[in-house]
């Protein structure tokens, strides 16, 4: 589960975010999931129960907000969600702007 292994990351960059705060504790770590990036946000929710364990974030609540995948067309620009013809010149040629990413979106801290 390669999960358990982004979560220990995110956690240690929100352990970082907070000493640099000069916060002890975290009261909530947010992430953002592109749905194609190939994470499941349910086995990450299950590692950060597990691996918050000890750490600044022990206490935190854990948010994850799904992204879905987004495309521009090739020939016009134009944007949209689902994939396959553009809904605007029905060119098929389109590439994902969006939908992949993995992101610490925000740390919250209590007050030292």
């Amino acid at each position: 589960m390669h999960e358990a292994s982004l979560m220990q990351s995110a956690l240690d960059l929100a352990t970082d975010a907070a000493r640099r705060a000069g916060a002890i504790r975290i009261s909530r770590i947010s992430l953002r999931v592109g749905a194609e990036s190939g994470v499941a946000p349910e086995a990450l929710a299950l590692a950060f129960e597990v691996l918050r364990q000890g750490t600044p974030a022990d206490r935190a609540e854990l948010s994850i907000e799904t992204r879905p995948a987004h495309f521009r067309c090739h020939a016009c620009g134009a944007e949209f969600a689902d994939p396959g013809a553009c809904p605007q010149c029905g060119e098929i040629k389109s590439h994902m702007i969006g939908g992949t990413e993995l992101e610490l979106s925000a740390v919250e801290v209590l007050d030292p």
